[in-house]
């Protein structure tokens, strides 16, 4: 998949224009992309994966913004945060039973996250999941406690940081002073108005709440497909398997062969079998 076809995004100038060329591209409802998707996985159409993306370059351009304080153009951090979507674009299932922007947001920051940590103008931070995390945390804690402009911190804040990032207090003080440089910027006015970097400084980490809350909804989708399925007539589940959750599926012809029926047939029974799998799930998902 390529990014030729997208919109183009020429610097910080072209921005307004980018942001009003994507909000062109329709929202795409739950069946339409659910068909879309398949076409992706079934028969590579890139006609299919442009619609995907393109339907989510708005949520791209929000999350890449969010990101602008690090003090890298907005028009590289929507660049490197459409090739997050697109990744996800290509990995994507449908059939998990969650929408592409829940999946594609994880892709997206990920891209992100690994643009700023190779453009930080610094030494380099290192590869550690601790050390990302206290990169990505500190300035979001540091602001919270009022001290962005506190040059090194006073001991007490270097614990209650450690305890809160379970990293060694040590570990703080080294990242402070190795980022200070990049916090001798924060009154660096941008766009008209006088308005400054650390005006828009957006508290985008997850908290271990929110993390939590994702995995255990994963958790509880997976059991609700499994005990959907048990609504469906033997025939049923076994279409839905071979269709919806075998890596490389079977064609319609293929399984009409196998079943003894029509390719048309087929379909319409695949179609049931996922319409009362979704309807036991969204119901589960509503009551529970």
């Amino acid at each position: 998949m390529s990014a030729a076809a997208l919109p183009v995004l020429g610097g910080d100038d072209g921005l307004t224009k980018y942001l009003r060329d994507i909000r062109a591209f329709p929202i795409l409802d739950i069946e339409e992309e659910f068909m879309l998707a398949r076409r992706w996985i079934e028969y590579q159409d890139t006609e299919a994966a442009h619609k995907l993306v393109t339907s989510h370059l708005r949520l791209v351009a929000k999350i890449a913004i969010g990101y602008r304080h690090y003090g890298l153009p907005v028009a590289d951090l929507i660049s490197e945060g459409n090739i997050g979507l697109m990744r996800a674009v290509k990995k994507f299932d449908p059939e998990r039973g969650f929408r592409l922007a829940t999946y594609a947001m994880w892709w997206i920051k990920a891209s992100l996250n690994e643009f700023v940590l190779n453009s930080w103008s610094m030494v380099k931070i290192g590869t550690l999941a601790a050390q990302k995390k206290l990169f990505f945390n500190l300035r979001r804690i540091k602001s919270r406690l009022r001290l962005l402009d506190s040059g090194d911190l006073a001991p007490a804040d270097v614990t209650t940081i450690a305890r809160e990032l379970h990293v060694e207090e040590s570990d703080v003080v080294a990242m402070n002073r190795r980022m200070a440089g990049r916090d001798a910027s924060l009154n660096l006015r941008v766009g008209e108005g006088g308005t400054e970097i650390q005006d828009l400084l957006p508290d985008d980490a997850d908290s271990q709440e929110a993390v939590y809350a994702r995995r255990e909804e994963l958790h509880k989708g997976r059991g609700l497909i499994a005990k959907a399925m048990e609504s469906l007539t033997e025939r049923e589940r076994e279409i839905f398997m071979e269709r919806r959750l075998r890596d490389t599926p079977p064609t319609l012809e293929e399984l009409g062969e196998r079943y003894g029926v029509s390719r048309e047939r087929i379909r319409q029974i695949e179609v049931k079998a996922f319409d009362k799998v979704r309807d036991l799930v969204q119901a589960g998902f509503v009551n529970g």
